[in-house]
C-alpha cells in the first residue's frame, strides 16, 4: 500500500535533517545551498533510487557510502564543455590574459572546476599566449569522482566536434587536434598541458583561501547557493586576490548584490569579469573600472 504524501513542512524538516546528516556524517556542507534546487535533486535521487521520502534515503546514506557518493554526483553541479561560452574566452585570450603577461610568475585558481574541461580550455589559452610556463593553475571542487575523471584529462571522443568548434569561435590559433590524442573512442589531453595544473579537494562552503591568486575561475556555480554562502564564498575570493586580482563568474551570475560587492569593480561587465579592488583608507571612495 503506497504511503500517503507528506506535507510541505514536513518535507522541509526531512531536507533539512538529510543536510544535516551529510554534514556531520561526511563533512559536505549543502546547508546554505539554494534549496529550490537542492530539493529538485533530492527528488531526481528519490525517484532514481524508487524511495517515497527523503527520511528513507538519509537512513540509507548514513550507512552506506556509496549511497551518500550517487547523491553527491547529484547534488553537485559538473555540466560543462570546453571553451564553454567562447565569448568569454576570446575575452580572456584578448583583455584578460595581456593584463597578466607582466607577471612573473601567474597563480591561477579554478574553483568548482568538474570534470576539467574548462581547466584545459585554459591552458591552452596560456599555452598559445605563451604564458604557460610561468603559471601554476589551481583546479578544485568537492567532489573527489569528477576531480578524478579531471587528472585522466580523458573526454569521449563525441565531444570534440562541439569542443573543436567552441575553440574556432573563441578564436584559437591553431588546430584543437594539437592539444589531445585520439585513442578509440576517446581523447586524451596533452600532458604538457596537465604538468602546470594542480587538482585538489576544496569546498567553497567550508575551506579556506588560496593566497595571491591572479585570477579566480567559478562560473556557474555560485548561482547555486543562498545569499549567504554567496556572500562568504565572494569574500573568501576577495581575500585570495592579489590587489587588481580578476574574478571571473558565470553568465547568469553577479556580485553587484552581494555583501562583497564594494570590494569589486568592473573589467568587463558583459562577461561577469570583475577586478578587485585596492584597499583605501576610510572615507575614501572606490572607483569600479567600468566598461562601456
Amino acid at each position: 500500500m503506497p504511503k500517503p504524501p507528506q506535507s510541505t513542512e514536513n518535507e522541509a524538516i526531512e531536507l533539512r535533517l538529510l543536510l544535516d546528516a551529510i554534514f556531520l556524517r561526511y563533512g559536505y556542507d549543502f546547508r546554505d545551498y539554494a534549496k529550490a534546487s537542492l530539493k529538485r535533486r533530492v527528488h531526481k535521487r528519490l525517484q532514481a533510487a524508487g524511495l517515497p521520502h527523503v527520511s528513507e534515503l538519509t537512513h540509507q546514506l548514513l550507512n552506506d557510502k556509496s549511497v551518500f557518493e550517487q547523491l553527491l554526483l547529484d547534488l553537485t553541479v559538473n555540466v560543462t564543455e570546453m571553451f564553454r561560452d567562447p565569448s568569454f574566452f576570446r575575452t580572456l585570450r584578448e583583455r584578460v590574459l595581456p593584463q597578466l603577461a607582466h607577471r612573473e610568475h601567474i597563480k591561477i585558481w579554478h574553483a568548482g572546476c568538474a570534470t576539467g574541461e574548462e581547466v584545459y580550455s585554459m591552458a591552452i589559452l596560456l599555452a598559445e599566449a605563451g604564458l604557460l610556463d610561468r603559471c601554476r593553475i589551481f583546479a578544485t571542487d568537492l567532489n573527489e569522482v569528477v576531480l578524478h575523471q579531471a587528472r585522466q584529462g580523458i573526454y569521449p571522443a563525441k565531444l570534440l566536434r562541439a569542443y573543436t568548434e567552441n575553440y574556432q569561435r573563441m578564436g584559437g590559433t591553431r588546430s584543437f587536434s594539437d592539444y589531445y590524442t585520439a585513442r578509440y573512442d576517446s581523447a586524451i589531453i596533452d600532458a604538457g598541458l596537465k604538468e602546470h595544473i594542480v587538482f585538489s579537494a576544496h569546498n567553497l562552503a567550508t575551506d579556506g583561501v588560496f593566497s595571491e591568486v591572479d585570477l579566480i575561475v567559478c562560473r556557474n556555480v555560485v548561482i547555486y547557493f543562498d545569499q549567504r554562502l554567496q556572500d562568504r564564498v565572494f569574500g573568501l575570493f576577495a581575500d585570495s586576490l592579489t590587489p587588481g586580482g580578476l574574478l571571473c563568474l558565470g553568465s547568469k551570475e553577479s556580485i553587484r548584490f552581494s555583501r562583497q560587492a564594494g570590494r569589486f569593480g568592473d573589467f568587463d561587465r558583459a562577461e561577469r569579469i570583475y577586478v578587485l579592488q585596492p584597499e583605501t583608507p576610510a572615507g575614501e571612495q572606490l572607483h569600479a573600472t567600468r566598461t562601456p
